[in-house]
């Protein structure tokens, strides 16, 4: 069976979908039996490194955006070209794009809708999207979603219940460099404190500005480390020094992958203060729960984020844009630390690991012949 990975972007273009779209590729290049291809726009095109995989990545070049949606006439016709060399065409969503080429040129192959995300923000290009999407819909022979509750809860999944299968995002953190040195490091410079460590692009779902306030509500002895950047990067900043908390909020801005395992390790609780159903899933709270630690996040209605973090078993969830909730959900977590560490690790290793996310997804397609 052969299998094309239709990705909005893909490594070395990063985030959530495009991880979960390599994940996916790499684990099917290496089974038996799959053979794997990917399509997908990038900011340069072809890359050089793309030589060493053992499958094909298809990138074109973006002229321009529309709605913050890249555009690739290249794409297009590519898509023409290969679309009926496939049995399984695998589309992650949301991708227009990705949409528009397929309803232009139907393939002959299964298609499989990997659905992230609704399109929540961009209100504006759903009213001219929506024909389009409930063809690609209709069209689809399965509906991935990442947990039960959103495919329960998407207004636009509701019609197609019979469709979706649940299969969650896994992650290998075993991959992440191990730097020792940074870990004591971050553990002396806040020796007498308990760290509580957030990860995420800086943006107006992320919540961080909630978490900030949180810091007021904790005592002395807590330190709040943020990673990340973003276009409130500033904002933040300026609320960090108005509220006088220099010393209790760290923006560390961004930090690099071969850092990120070092953070995990050192802190004592993640924090997820999430507000909005944009974040569908939280991948960050996987990797912090592979490192056991605990967790606290928010329920966002419509969203997988407490699903993922189980109340009282791998942490603590609080109602969003609450700060007092967010700061008395880390202090009580870390009172029963070891508990929520050991059912962290356990859920994890029972749900979220990239291998099973794999096989889940090899195990579909099989039964799609």
């Amino acid at each position: 069976m052969k299998v094309l990975q239709f990705s909005k972007f893909y490594p070395p273009v990063h985030g959530g979908i495009e991880q979960v779209a390599f994940d996916i590729s790499e684990g099917i290049a290496k089974s038996n039996g799959q053979q794997v291809d990917v399509l997908c726009v990038d900011p340069v095109g072809k890359r050089k490194d793309d030589e060493k995989h053992h499958y094909s990545i298809f990138r074109e070049k973006i002229f321009a955006q529309l709605f913050s949606t890249p555009l690739s006439i290249s794409l297009i016709f590519k898509w023409r070209e290969i679309r009926n060399s496939y049995d399984v065409i695998h589309v992650h969503l949301p991708n227009p794009l990705a949409v528009l080429a397929l309803f232009l040129f139907p393939p002959k192959g299964k298609i499989v809708l990997h659905w992230h995300s609704d399109i929540v923000k961009q209100k504006k290009l759903l009213m001219f999207f929506s024909p389009l999407q409930k063809w690609i819909l209709e069209r689809s022979s399965h509906i991935i979603v990442t947990s039960p509750i959103y495919g329960q809860s998407s207004a636009t999944l509701q019609p197609y219940q019979n469709k979706i299968v649940c299969i969650p995002i896994g992650v290998d953190t075993h991959i992440m460099p191990l730097n020792e040195d940074l870990e004591q490091k971050i553990r002396s410079q806040y020796h007498d404190k308990k760290i509580v460590f957030s990860l995420g692009r800086l943006v107006y779902y992320k919540g961080m500005e909630y978490l900030i306030e949180a810091a007021k509500e904790l005592p002395d002895d807590y330190v709040v480390l943020i990673g990340g950047t973003g276009p409130l990067i500033d904002s933040l900043k300026q609320k960090v020094s108005e509220n006088k908390l220099s010393e209790k909020v760290i923006l560390l801005g961004s930090i690099n992958y071969s850092d990120l395992a070092s953070y995990y390790k050192a802190c004592d609780v993640f924090c997820l203060p999430s507000i909005h159903e944009s974040e569908a899933f939280g991948v960050v709270q996987l990797e912090a729960m592979s490192f056991s630690k605990p967790l606290v996040s928010t329920n966002i209605p419509r969203s997988g984020v407490a699903w993922v973090n189980q109340h009282n078993e791998t942490g603590i969830v609080v109602e969003p844009n609450d700060a007092k909730a967010l700061a008395n959900g880390i202090i009580s977590v870390l009172n029963k630390s070891d508990v929520y560490s050991k059912g962290a690790k356990a859920r994890f290793d029972t749900m979220f690991t990239k291998e099973l996310m794999v096989q889940n997804i090899i195990n579909l397609y099989s039964s799609l012949k």
